[in-house]
């Protein structure tokens, strides 16, 4: 009795090791490809940095972002103040550091809340077609007209000021995209003769689209949503400029240009940095979509 109840057991804690080697193969596999492809070994890399950055930004920045010092205020860059010191002698680097935190929190966000809105309305459209095409993609439609940027501005204005209504904004604004190239996938995949013998087989439209349709149409929504991610960092900075995204004296990115802006002429580094570091992260995220078009996308080889 116990050989015949151990066998079994070591069988299935076989199979568990050989599907956890497999994994994790496929894995390595892909990161091996990542750090091949030079866009996404660059991109990855400034990516991995501000990861780093943001998670560790207590012990990396030498001074408290919110102390003002107004003794030390628009300091040129030098070995105390590497990046120099604002008109309020607050330290740029400590808020570049800060705000890193809070551009990857916008963009994180945004970006969990739209692929699974974008893809379910974008999959949901292109399967079932007809009335509810017609409804989902009028509405996608009306959203595309307006540049995201005023569209945005329009909610946030309407919400207030603030970073929680500033990533309310910015979904509402990115998810059409999405639902739209979701949508050509599934076009694309529903009369494919695998999802004629699967629905052959008795299985409900749930299940096709969940278990068929939606693993064909990730990989093309994680390269549109890692390439979106610019878009959202360029667009959480214009409205911070503006003074509706993160209020003072939080250190958001868009917002040090804006209140800098003043003292641009004599004091550059007060505009020029975080300008720099909107354009270094807006490229990153560019690169690595692109790599992860080369490596995702079969039709791109």
């Amino acid at each position: 009795m116990t050989v015949s109840l151990d066998t079994p057991l070591g069988a299935g804690q076989s199979e568990s090791r050989q599907r956890i080697k497999r994994s994790l193969s496929r894995m390595v596999g892909f990161l091996g490809q990542m750090v091949r492809n030079p866009l996404t070994a660059i991109g990855g890399g400034i990516i991995l940095l501000l990861l780093i950055v943001a998670i560790f930004a207590p012990w990396i920045a030498p001074y408290n972002p919110l102390v003002q010092d107004l003794n030390n205020a628009l300091v040129a860059p030098n070995g105390q103040h590497w990046f120099g010191t604002d008109e309020f002698g607050r330290d740029i680097f400590s808020r570049l550091v800060y705000g890193a935190r809070i551009t990857l929190y916008i963009v994180l966000l945004v970006s969990v809340t739209v692929g699974p809105l974008g893809l379910l309305l974008g999959v949901t459209a292109g399967y079932f077609g007809g009335k509810v095409d017609a409804v989902l993609m009028r509405v996608t439609d009306i959203f595309i007209s307006f540049p995201s940027l005023v569209l945005a501005l329009a909610f946030v204005a309407a919400l207030g000021p603030g970073l929680e209504h500033v990533v309310i904004a910015i979904t509402i604004t990115a998810w059409p995209p999405i639902a739209r190239l979701a949508r050509a996938e599934t076009l694309s995949l529903r009369q494919a003769d695998f999802i004629s013998a699967v629905r052959l087989q008795g299985a409900s439209p749930v299940r096709v689209l969940w278990r068929h349709i939606v693993p064909l149409c990730l990989p093309s929504v994680i390269i549109r949503i890692t390439m979106n991610m610019a878009g959202i960092i360029l667009t959480a900075a214009g409205l911070g400029f503006l003074g509706l995204g993160a209020q003072p004296p939080e250190p958001e990115w868009g917002a040090m240009i804006s209140s800098g802006r003043t003292y641009m002429m004599e004091c550059w580094w007060v505009v020029t940095i975080p300008g720099l570091a909107i354009l270094i992260n807006s490229l990153a995220f560019n690169f690595l979509g692109d790599g992860l078009r080369d490596i995702l996308d079969p039709r791109s080889a």
